[in-house]
């Protein structure tokens, strides 16, 4: 997970009061950029505009490769855009930024070493990302064939699966959303208590975009942070 903002020191602080994240220094490829860690394990990565870049503000999740030159071929070929690289992120690995054919960011990342990969929820750490387009069949298509996920739909939702494992779902979004928003990746990030995680994140600068509420995955809330990157907040079942 990354995220590009306009104000790196006060967006750490939102995060460091919210997820209790600590940072480190991180890659300089593209800039000034912080590496959040929890526990001593890593968790997400924040990075500094430059100070001409006007952009939205948002989480971009970052799909694995074993060869990021060879997935962002694949890309063009898809019908999706490369916007930067691949290039080295200094030792760590390879990455790209890129879009699918609906337009939706995301990120490409070829790690210099596998990734030790744990399965189980913890507050703080990213567990889901949700991507929200007019066309879901056709945008999980492109996905399929970049990247080789298993994709299995149900109504107005394609869930993509690694060996078997469901790893992301591609869902519809109403006109109005995409009026606002454009076709997005969400990021879900658990927390031990939704209530509790809105308000300290209220206090901290950020805002409520959409109220608590109980559904299959768990409790969930959408809030934005000091910079207007949205994102979800949720109790997982136990």
């Amino acid at each position: 997970m990354s995220l590009m903002v306009h104000g790196l020191d006060r967006t750490e602080e939102f995060y460091r009061g919210l997820f209790g994240w600590v940072f480190e220094e991180g890659p300089r490829a593209l800039g000034a950029y912080r590496l959040a860690l929890l526990d001593g394990g890593h968790v997400a990565g924040i990075g500094a505009m430059a100070p001409e870049r006007r952009l939205p503000v948002a989480w971009t999740p970052y799909l694995a490769t074993d060869d990021a030159d060879a997935a962002t071929e694949q890309v063009r070929c898809c019908g999706g855009t490369v916007g930067v690289g691949p290039l080295d992120a200094d030792a760590a690995g390879r990455k790209a930024i890129c879009s699918d054919p609906a337009g939706a960011v995301f990120g490409l990342w070829q790690p210099r070493r596998v990734p030790e990969v744990e399965r189980r929820a913890r507050p703080g750490t990213p567990v889901w990302n949700d991507l929200l387009v007019a066309e879901p069949t056709l945008v999980a298509k492109f996905y399929e064939l970049v990247f080789g996920y298993d994709v299995r739909s149900e109504g107005d939702t394609a869930t993509l699966h690694v060996q078997g494992r469901p790893v992301a779902s591609v869902c519809a979004a109403d006109e109005e959303t995409l009026r606002e928003t454009g076709p997005h990746w969400t990021t879900h990030f658990e927390v031990a208590d939704v209530d509790a995680s809105v308000a300290r994140a209220v206090e901290l600068g950020g805002r409520l975009v959409r109220e608590p509420h109980e559904t299959a995955a768990g409790r969930m809330a959408e809030v934005a942070d000091v910079e207007g990157a949205r994102f979800t907040l949720v109790r997982s079942p136990r």
